[in-house]
């Protein structure tokens, strides 16, 4: 999986997949720091660059799973803070459930095992038991800007397809940070900022059966109107 420096980026693109499973091996700080770098070339509205990147592992990483999972468990509700919406309908919540099945599908989670659905739950909230979480936060200065939550979006894709690259697997999630108290307090994020996605990243873990899912996309033929073409 990934790791080829002879890739070109369609290579990366087409090949890279969500990483829900990981190795029990640490990423080098200076590898992060390489991936970081390509990611934040990613284009910014008028070069505001409104991103930051709160990179944890080791024991501040341990305490907000633990914090995570006793509060979840524990009913609290979710105190994300960036804008949650609507929950999905329609197609896109076709989608959401085709992409679960597979997941399930490759992991033999039967429909009615309630045990093991939660468990695959938890996992989100222990950023997958990756060895590293990324968290993405934004200054709050600009809460109001449509084009900061694009610009993280683009941050954060491009950091997906660099760690691919590099030989590195990520998942984007928002599980990780539903519990924001538990990361703000663990991560030390500051009170101008806001938090918005989390990156878990590591080396994939080769015999964890949902790496292994391509979750399904639309045709360009879907996707795309072409105006003004002959």
């Amino acid at each position: 999986m990934g790791g080829n420096p002879e890739q070109t980026y369609a290579e990366v693109v087409l090949g890279r997949r969500s990483i829900r499973g990981y190795l029990d091996k640490p990423v080098p700080r200076a590898l992060i720091e390489e991936v970081l770098a390509l990611a934040m070339r990613a284009p910014s509205s008028m070069n505001t660059q409104p991103y930051h990147f709160h990179v944890i592992t080791g024991a501040p990483l341990a305490r907000i799973r633990q914090g995570n999972t006793e509060r979840i468990l524990a009913g609290y509700p979710d105190s994300r803070e960036f804008r949650r919406g609507e929950p999905f309908a329609g197609v896109h919540r076709e989608r959401q459930i085709a992409v679960a099945k597979q997941l399930f599908g490759a992991m033999g989670i039967a429909r009615d095992d309630q045990e093991a659905r939660q468990d695959w739950v938890l996992r989100g909230f222990r950023q997958f038991d990756a060895p590293v979480c990324i968290i993405i936060t934004y200054d709050r200065a600009l809460s109001g800007s449509d084009d900061t939550a694009f610009d993280c979006g683009a941050v954060t894709t491009q950091l997906v397809n660099a760690a691919w690259s590099k030989g590195l697997g990520c998942v984007i999630n928002s599980q990780g940070i539903m519990q924001s108290p538990v990361v703000r307090e663990h991560a030390g994020i500051p009170d101008d900022q806001v938090i918005m996605k989390a990156v878990a990243m590591g080396w994939p873990d080769p015999d964890f059966p949902a790496n292994a899912v391509v979750s399904e996309r639309r045709s360009v033929a879907e996707a795309a109107r072409f105006v003004g073409f002959d």
